[in-house]
């Protein structure tokens, strides 16, 4: 993309759930480390957005353990990382999560507001102290901006502007077919539901992991099918 002059950014998920259970086909952390920084290399800074999506309440992780971890990857993406991006697991508004997070044999519990404060509070403070991101949630109404944490627009103009060097294209008004909450500007999706393979049991694009292997493997067995993977 750099060669051809295109310019382009990375939403990259990087989660810590190694031995919890939710993300059971991913490669290790720290390869999935490595390849965020290969990107940051290749594409240049604020190039790659580290989301640590959704963040997931369950008998064995709470904020201490969540906070914990996000320090643990923080501090190998100093350098790297510009902005944070959080959200709080919705587990309640999309069934088939809470479906397959029991099937995956994971209790899990939903944020309310008190604990998402306190989360906010206690991440802020480790961010000004250690590492000086920018925070940012995705589709959340609660508001956080006391603790220095702003509402995300995953499709940003203004980084779109900055990278491309066009300032008209930060003017692009917000996408009214997106829920409610979400801040992000009008765009073009291709993506597809029930396609990734790595069957993560919070994710709300796929109804099952095994559905999404099927279509995974069936595009394997015939890539010239109207399919996107």
């Amino acid at each position: 993309m750099k060669e051809r002059g295109i310019g382009c950014y990375i939403q990259y998920t990087l989660n810590d759930y190694e031995g919890d259970g939710p993300e059971p086909n991913l490669p290790p952390l720290a390869e999935r480390i490595e390849t965020f920084k290969s990107l940051v290399d290749a594409l240049g800074p604020g190039s790659v957005v580290w989301r640590f999506d959704p963040l997931v309440i369950t008998d064995k992780l709470g904020i201490d353990e969540l906070l914990d971890k996000i320090a643990g990857v923080a501090e190998q993406l100093k350098g790297y990382a510009e902005k944070l991006v959080f959200s709080f697991a919705d587990i309640g508004s999309y069934r088939k999560v809470g479906r397959n997070l029991e099937t995956a044999g994971i209790s899990y519990r939903e944020w309310d507001e008190q604990s998402m404060v306190e989360f906010a509070r206690r991440l802020s403070s480790l961010n000004r102290e250690r590492w000086g991101s920018r925070l940012a949630t995705c589709s959340e109404a609660i508001a956080l901006e006391e603790f220095d944490v702003e509402h995300n627009r995953c499709i940003d103009p203004e980084l779109i502007a900055r990278l491309t060097g066009d300032p008209f294209l930060a003017a692009i008004g917000r996408d009214g077919g997106q829920r409610k909450l979400c801040g992000c500007a009008l765009s073009k999706d291709i993506g597809a539901y029930n396609t990734c393979p790595h069957g993560c049991a919070y994710c709300y694009a796929n109804t099952t992991p095994s559905s999404a292997r099927a279509t995974y493997l069936r595009h394997l067995n015939s890539p010239n099918l109207e399919s996107i993977i």
